[in-house]
């Protein structure tokens, strides 16, 4: 039976926070300690795959069930914690639904030929003198429009390592810039996953949380920029820059024409129309399937069973992938669909159930509490946030979970002092995901260095973008620039 005296809630902006007065700190930790602990596990010992390819989500339910054993030991009811898991997971279907049609997105931009004409053009600004600041702008246009830094880097990244390699321009150079340009577009596409899952976490919508990233992270790129372009001049080069195999290839598999930039350009007239997410990506979807009917009719006919409207159909909701003849491109020429977003969609689930089962015994009352108590300040707030996304990249070595835990366990810190939502979820991005790729252990880490061939040693110096982030947005939280205030109820 619950204990009334020792259960107390209270309403804060629509969700029910409970504060359990038998639970201690350190009893409040252990299912923290013990998550942290499985992750920590699996990445160093069982690479990734302690439990398959779900091994994350699964951790994050066991994390759950720990907190509701700690819960059944401190008097919280079952039905609590089930109604507060049910809490959760309805204040996240607008942003699954949003994902569902990013993945869409993502599989009618590449049949359309959106994609690739943005490769192709974005390919062409190549020159030896502006070869670094070029690069960034060549990642971060691929990377805006796959919503995908590891494909990237994946495609396009090795061609610019491979080239610039040529030019005799140090390999630490060209991955920080490939690195900076594609982490600054993941973390501006709405078709990327963490972008998404940022605001879903903070409890903001995508396009509120992109316009005001951007108060931090323009700035960022543009001293990126500067430092890559005084870098470029101070580089002695050799040889040229031949992209014509990669340009060849593109034009042999699709109809290249700058009509196509008409898609993305109504997709960004709306977002900057502030429409509704769902709309403006659904008409997004909606213009590409259009426009592959009239560029890319070919490419339709030889996907599925030959079908356009089928292949439309298999674009939006399942993996395609256009086989061209030069290796490089094959992986950017792929995309999941709808199917591809659901590693992410059960990830957010399952942060839902461990989230909810914490809500429900009180337990991230009292961990913010703690952690309210050593940052008094809105400064110390946002401090605290960068330190724990940072940490989280180190100990558990994945960038989602950096963005998942704390979102859920600083969310409530943030409204306590009247701080809006996207200052939150703005924060999440500047310290979570783009330090990622910092950490030699992390995944991200592991993948940029090993698909680049040059060590996170190499390039950490040069991945300017990457580490200047936090740094920037701690600066604006000291100066109090564009600190959003909650509007008055």
């Amino acid at each position: 039976m619950q204990d009334e005296k020792n259960i107390s809630e209270f309403k804060a902006d629509e969700q029910n926070i409970i504060e359990n007065k038998a639970l201690n700190f350190l009893e409040a930790l252990i299912p923290v300690i013990i998550l942290m602990g499985l992750l920590a596990y699996n990445i160093f010992f069982a690479q990734g795959e302690m439990f398959g390819a779900y091994s994350n989500q699964i951790i994050l339910l066991i994390g759950g069930g720990v907190a509701a054993i700690v819960g059944f030991f401190n008097k919280v009811s079952f039905n609590r914690m089930l109604k507060e898991i049910w809490e959760n997971l309805k204040s996240v279907f607008i942003p699954i639904m949003i994902l569902f049609l990013v993945g869409a997105l993502a599989g009618t931009w590449l049949i359309s030929g959106v994609i690739p004409a943005m490769v192709y053009y974005g390919l062409q600004v190549l020159s030896p003198e502006i070869f670094l600041p070029a690069s960034v702008v060549i990642a971060a246009l691929i990377s805006i429009a796959t919503g995908s830094s590891w494909t990237t880097s994946a495609t396009v990244g090795i061609a610019l390592v491979g080239i610039g390699g040529a030019l005799g321009i140090n390999p630490g150079m060209i991955a920080g810039a490939v690195i900076s340009g594609a982490y600054f577009g993941d973390k501006m596409s709405p078709l990327s996953d963490t972008t998404n899952l940022a605001p879903a976490m903070a409890g903001t919508d995508l396009f509120t949380h992109i316009r005001y990233m951007s108060i931090t992270t323009v700035p960022t790129i543009i001293v990126t920029l500067i430092i890559f372009g005084i870098l470029s001049i101070s580089v002695t080069t050799s040889g040229s820059a031949d992209v014509g195999n990669l340009l060849e290839t593109i034009t042999t598999s699709f109809n290249i024409t700058p009509w196509l930039f008409l898609v993305p350009l109504a997709v960004i007239g709306l977002i900057l129309l502030k429409t509704k997410p769902l709309a403006a990506l659904g008409i997004g979807v909606l213009l590409a399937a259009i426009f592959a009917f009239i560029f890319q009719p070919e490419i339709l006919n030889n996907l599925g069973d030959g079908s356009k409207f089928s292949s439309i159909i298999k674009s939006i909701f399942t993996d395609i992938q256009i086989t061209t003849d030069n290796e490089k491109l094959n992986d950017l020429f792929s995309a999941g669909g709808m199917k591809g977003m659901l590693w992410t969609i059960f990830l957010i689930i399952c942060a839902m159930v461990f989230g909810g089962v914490m809500d429900g015994i009180g337990a991230l009352a009292k961990i913010t509490e703690a952690l309210l108590s050593m940052a008094a300040s809105v400064f110390g707030l946002f401090a605290s946030t960068v330190v724990s996304c940072l940490g989280l990249n180190i100990i558990a070595s994945d960038q989602y979970l950096a963005i998942v835990i704390p979102g859920k366990m600083f969310k409530k810190a943030f409204e306590d002092k009247n701080l809006a939502p996207e200052n939150l979820s703005r924060t999440l991005e500047d310290s979570g995901t783009v330090t990622s790729v910092l950490i030699p252990w992390n995944t991200c880490g592991a993948y940029q260095s090993g698909v680049l061939g040059v060590g996170v040693g190499e390039y950490f110096l040069y991945a300017f973008f990457n580490w200047l982030s936090p740094f920037t947005t701690l600066l604006f939280a000291a100066l109090r620039i564009k600190i959003k205030q909650l509007a008055s109820k």
